[in-house]
């Protein structure tokens, strides 16, 4: 497989993805991932192998070079995002979509322009690791605010971008990278999980306490 398309890019991408949150990846994690149907992605995953770029099992796995052009495709995307934010001014809540248009067509002179021109980042708005220009990367999560135990300080380190209604919601009460709260209860049976942040208490149902992700810090 020679030059790759923007469909393929896309499909990579949310392999790796999947795979660096510790999901499996089959066909149908796939489909719903991407909201497309399963021929569809039985056709592209046929097509992903026979350039080897996946390997097939009970689950997929990128192979070497997959992983790669993966890599590639998520540092152009979590620049774009920077950039966005940064010099854009554009919502932290708004940029993910723009950046999943955009980083097909980047090219190469122009994501090094970009990456230096922003100071050569280490991380997007919303905390995510930015592989180097080398591929070398650590993708690892921390562990998220709802297994955060009660009483602790929590520093934020990564927002997951998946939902942007969501991302709208905590940014606009402070819940963003490199803040510290405090973890004060949870209620049972599934009630929300309670943290003050700036002397301000705030209520995150527990979905919205798996989006953040930190470190306690005492």
């Amino acid at each position: 497989m020679g030059t790759l398309t923007p469909a393929v890019e896309d499909y990579l991408k949310t392999i790796f993805l999947l795979c660096t949150r510790g999901e499996e990846v089959t066909t149908g994690s796939l489909a719903r991932e991407m909201s497309v149907s399963s021929p569809s992605v039985s056709a592209m995953v046929k097509r992903l192998a026979e350039g080897e770029l996946v390997e097939r099992g009970r689950t997929l796995t990128l192979t070497d070079r997959g992983e790669r052009e993966a890599l590639r495709i998520v540092r152009r995307h979590r620049l774009l995002e920077t950039f966005l934010v940064s010099v854009l001014e554009m919502s932290w809540d708004e940029v993910h979509e723009e950046a999943d248009q955009l980083e097909h067509a980047l090219s190469t002179r122009l994501e090094e322009r970009i990456d230096a021109a922003l100071g050569h980042p280490t991380h997007d708005p919303h905390g995510d690791p930015i592989p180097s220009a080398d591929g070398q990367h650590d993708e690892s999560w921390a562990q998220p605010l709802s297994a955060a135990p009660r009483g602790c300080r929590f520093e934020i380190q990564r927002v997951s971008d998946r939902r942007s209604d969501a991302l709208r919601y905590l940014g606009e009460r402070g819940l963003r990278p490199g803040v510290v709260v405090d973890v004060e209860e949870f209620e049972p049976y599934g009630g929300p999980r309670w943290v003050r942040i700036d002397g301000e208490r705030v209520a995150l149902a527990p979905m919205l306490a798996g989006l953040v992700h930190g470190r306690v810090v005492s």
